[in-house]
């Protein structure tokens, strides 16, 4: 298991499955399993309870593209 994390500005905000747009200072999380399956969780900076991003069954082919999906992710969502 290999763990990404980012924090970024999200000023426009961010949809996650549980509460909706989220905005604001906040951290990308992800994980990616030995068999390429990709999590995504997000939370506010500082907080405890993290969310997910909508859709499921995230998986890389090669596992070795996990930084690089990470990076994207993250410049991604803080355009949003």
């Amino acid at each position: 298991m290999n763990q990404q994390s980012s924090v970024f500005k999200a000023t426009h905000g961010v949809m996650t499955e549980e509460v909706g747009v989220i905005s604001g200072d906040l951290e990308l999380r992800t994980t990616c399993q030995e068999d390429g399956t990709l999590e995504l969780a997000i939370t506010y900076v500082g907080a405890a309870e993290w969310y997910t991003l909508p859709g499921k069954d995230y998986k890389l082919h090669d596992v070795r593209d996990h930084e690089v999906v990470h990076r994207l992710l993250v410049n991604v969502l803080e355009r949003a």
